[in-house]
């Protein structure tokens, strides 16, 4: 038996509980690992309210919160290729078996190897915020030189859009609270604090004709604020509203594969994909590093040092 955080039911933090549960048992296509790193992400309380559907893998309750891990293999099940019991290897939980745990199971053609040099703590947040930062960067496919504008820079993916988009010789302009600044401008942003000055007429002031791109991280009427900023409303992608074809624009097309966590472990091992971790805590205090990155506050990667 090992333990776990997760919820009993749909809602919000007061259905989350601490349980004790066996080793999963992996099925066709999963790995079972024991989690060393788990990354926390917004998608993790989004799920917890039930607001979305396909990825509980159809199991029970109590269900264990969590969507990315780092950890060791310990077991296979059939039809896995290219990953070995003992191997360190990083991945999505995509079949329901969650993160915030001793043990869990990972979908095994969305986990690759940890490469030599890179920690299991990095590793563990490039499933979600990594292989996000390269889908929308590619989506856009600017050419260095290019102008683009991060809508929400502060939290783990809005920095990794920020520093991959650095690395790729782009300016980079970010929107964000005042909490956030300092952490966006140590990866080269050139800083917009929403809560000091307009955003609309200070990202004029720095690109007055228009950005090449906008990745957008925040949604909703800050998304429906920055979108007329740029060039072409078709170069407007966005992480967090589905809603923003009616604006022009695209959603992220994500890539899940273990060719593109290899990419990402790549760009990280190069120091171009390299995540601003602000806080790590034990499995213990998982409610606390929930709670953190569900308050909207959190700068930069939250994760949860398992083992």
């Amino acid at each position: 038996m090992g333990q776990a955080w997760g919820f009993g039911r749909y809602g919000g933090p007061e259905v989350q509980e601490f349980f004790e549960r066996p080793d999963p048992v992996p099925a066709r296509g999963e790995v079972l690992i024991r989690v060393e790193v788990a990354g926390v992400n917004p998608l993790d309380h989004i799920l917890r309210a039930g607001l979305v559907d396909g990825l509980d893998g159809g199991r029970p309750f109590p269900r264990v919160l969590g969507m990315e891990a780092a950890g060791t293999v310990l077991a296979r099940g059939e039809d896995v290729d290219g990953l070995e019991v003992g191997e360190a290897v990083f991945g999505f939980a995509l079949t329901g078996g969650g993160t915030y745990a001793e043990t869990t199971v990972l979908s095994a053609p969305h986990t690759a190897r940890v490469p030599d040099g890179l920690s299991a703590t990095v590793a563990a947040t490039l499933p979600v915020a990594g292989t996000t930062a390269v889908d929308a960067l590619d989506q856009l496919g600017l050419p260095a030189g290019a102008t683009v504008l991060v809508n929400g820079v502060g939290g783990g993916v809005g920095l990794a859009v920020a520093r991959l988009a650095v690395g790729r010789g782009l300016r980079v302009i970010g929107t964000g609270s005042t909490a956030k600044r300092e952490h966006a401008e140590a990866v080269g942003v050139r800083f917009v604090d929403y809560t000091a000055e307009n955003v609309t007429a200070a990202a004029r002031e720095l690109v007055p004709d228009g950005f090449d791109g906008i990745v957008d991280l925040a949604g909703g009427a800050s998304l429906r604020t920055v979108a007329p900023l740029a060039r072409n409303p078709r170069d407007v992608i966005s992480v967090g509203d589905m809603s923003v074809p009616e604006l022009g624009g695209r959603f992220v097309e994500r890539r899940t594969d273990r060719r593109n966590l290899e990419r990402a472990a790549r760009l990280a091992l190069d120091g171009l994909l390299t995540p601003v971790i602000t806080a790590v805590h034990p499995l213990s205090d998982a409610p606390a590093a929930l709670a953190t990155v569900e308050s909207g506050h959190a700068s930069g990667k939250v994760v949860i040092k398992v083992a």
